[in-house]
């Protein structure tokens, strides 16, 4: 069963066309760099969070990756867009 990551920020919202236009390059990275990765989905909230949802083969590929951090230039201007780590979470989907 694949493991889910899910993570919630804040993003400034003078910062939002940042993260947005970072998003397509920071994807591109992961398929390149990081074994295992599935697939992410980008959900606005209110009040200025939001919630990255991946997807990952095994939580081995997930622990692989954030291990790498923002290593590559996609995933680190991505990165750099996010004001405030608000949560953090792992689970495995069903």
């Amino acid at each position: 069963m694949p493991t889910v990551e899910l993570t919630r920020f804040r993003v400034d919202p003078a910062r939002e066309n940042d993260l947005l236009q970072a998003r397509p390059q920071m994807l591109a990275d992961f398929q390149a760099d990081r074994s295992g990765f599935i697939e992410a989905r980008l959900v606005r909230l209110p009040n200025d969070e939001w919630l990255d949802i991946v997807l990952w083969e095994t939580p081995e590929d997930f622990a692989a990756s954030r291990a790498k951090g923002a290593n590559l230039p996609g995933i680190a201007a991505f990165f750099d867009a996010i004001g405030a780590l608000v949560s953090a979470e792992e689970g495995t989907s069903v």
